[in-house]
């Protein structure tokens, strides 16, 4: 069974970075954070490394995508309240981040999102797991 969840994101400014999400009251693991790679702790299990470009290159031989241009990944997070998705949502503008589109209430889920300052884009959403229509 695994574990736990590392997402690597590409960054062009360390500072900036951490700033940003430090602005949303997440945390960053000293253990495994310096000026090359910084271990933003998302939840218990949950973490995103953010990594300066030219260090992030050295996983990868294909080239890096611009998430200002183009989506290379969606990252959705559970919140456990509307409002708790709208509030991470305002810290994020306040910081300096934008939205990519307007919040949506589907009754059974509310989702809202945020695009952080290098352009990746972080999904936030709440769902009534008991009012979720079956599938067929």
């Amino acid at each position: 069974m695994l574990r736990q969840i590392f997402v690597n994101l590409p960054i062009k400014n360390m500072a900036r970075s951490q700033a940003f999400f430090k602005a949303l009251g997440l945390h960053f693991n000293p253990q495994f954070t310096n000026e090359q790679g910084a271990c933003l702790q998302i939840a218990e299990n949950i973490f995103a490394m953010l990594l300066v470009e030219p260090f992030f290159q050295g996983f990868t031989k294909l080239p890096i995508s611009d998430a200002h241009k183009s989506t290379e990944v969606l990252i959705a997070l559970s919140c456990d309240s509307k409002a708790e998705v709208d509030e991470l949502v305002g810290k994020a503008l306040a910081a300096g981040g934008t939205t990519p589109n307007e919040a949506r209430d589907m009754g059974f889920m509310y989702q809202h999102g945020f695009t952080d300052p290098d352009g990746h884009q972080w999904e936030v959403f709440w769902m009534d797991m008991q009012a979720a229509p079956a599938q067929a």
